[in-house]
C-alpha cells in the first residue's frame, strides 16, 4: 500500500493551504496543536513546510518547528528554503528526521553532494516544483526551461536517491494527479518518488497506488485530509495491519 503522508504548510505561523503556489485556504492558528492532532488521528509520519522560508529562501519559522519536533513522537521531513548545507544543518538541528532541499542547491554541485555525504541519501531528499513536468520557480509559477526529469537525473548524478514531485498547477485545487508525468518522472530517472499536489479522494490515491512498481512509494496530502476526502484513519490501520513502512524508505 502507498504511504499516505499528512502535511502540515506554516506561513506567518499559521497552518495554511497553497493553491498554486499562493494561500488558498487558513485552517489554525497552532501548526503545533494540527501536529498532534495528526498523531492522535494515527498519522506516522509528517511532511512539514515553511512556506515562509520556501518564498525566502530561508527557514522562518523556526521556533514552532522546533517546538512541533517537540511535540509529537513521529518522524517530520521538513522543506523549506533549504538551499544551502547550513540550511540543511540547522533543519536537523531543530530534530528533523528528513529534509527536503530545493531544486536550487544543484545549481552548486560542491554544496550539494556536501548535503548528501554528510547526512546520507536516506535523510535528504530532492524537492522538485513543476507544471506539467516542467520545473517552475515556486511563488510565481516562472518556467525555468528545464524539465522535472533533466532535474531529477542531475541530482541522481549528486547522489540523491528520492525526489519529491509537486505539481504546482494542481496544488490544494483536488483536481487530480497527472499519473502520466509520475510515471514517466520515475521510469526515466529511476529513483523513488513522493508524489504531492491536487489529490482529491481515494480515487486518486488508488491511481497512484497502481504506479508502485515503477517507484512512486508515498505521496503527500494536504487539503484532501483537512476536508475529509477519506478516512484517514482507515488508511493508516491498514498500513499497521499490513507492516508497511512508515516513512519513506530509498
Amino acid at each position: 500500500m502507498i504511504l499516505l503522508i499528512p502535511a502540515i504548510e506554516i506561513k506567518d505561523g499559521r497552518c495554511v493551504q497553497m493553491v498554486q503556489g499562493e494561500e488558498g485556504f487558513y485552517y489554525s492558528d497552532d501548526p503545533v496543536q494540527m501536529a498532534r492532532l495528526w498523531r492522535q488521528e494515527n498519522a506516522k509520519s509528517l511532511h512539514v513546510t515553511d512556506i515562509d522560508g520556501k518564498l525566502t529562501g530561508h527557514l522562518v519559522n523556526v521556533d514552532v518547528i522546533k517546538e512541533m519536533t517537540n511535540s509529537v513522537d513521529i518522524p517530520i521531513e521538513l522543506g523549506g528554503g533549504l538551499r544551502t548545507f547550513e540550511s540543511v544543518k540547522l533543519a536537523f538541528d531543530l530534530g528533523m528526521y528528513r529534509v527536503l532541499v530545493g531544486s536550487k542547491i544543484l545549481d552548486t554541485e560542491d554544496e550539494a553532494r556536501k548535503v548528501v555525504s554528510t547526512y546520507g541519501a536516506s535523510k535528504v531528499v530532492l524537492g522538485i516544483d513543476a507544471v506539467d513536468g516542467m520545473v517552475v520557480i515556486y511563488g510565481t509559477g516562472e518556467p525555468t526551461g528545464k524539465s522535472a526529469v533533466e532535474i531529477a537525473l542531475k541530482g541522481k548524478e549528486l547522489g540523491f536517491k528520492r525526489v519529491v514531485y509537486t505539481n504546482v498547477r494542481n496544488d490544494g485545487t483536488f483536481r487530480g494527479v497527472n499519473i502520466d508525468v509520475l510515471r514517466a518522472l520515475a521510469e526515466k530517472v529511476g529513483m523513488r518518488v513522493t508524489a504531492s499536489g491536487g489529490l482529491g479522494g481515494l480515487h486518486d490515491l488508488l491511481a497512484i497506488q497502481e504506479l508502485e512498481t515503477v517507484g512512486v512509494d508515498s505521496v503527500i496530502v494536504g487539503r484532501a485530509l483537512y476536508e475529509n476526502k477519506f478516512s484517514c484513519q482507515g488508511l493508516w490501520r491498514r498500513c499497521e495491519a499490513g507492516k508497511y513502512p512508515f516513512t519513506a524508505k530509498v
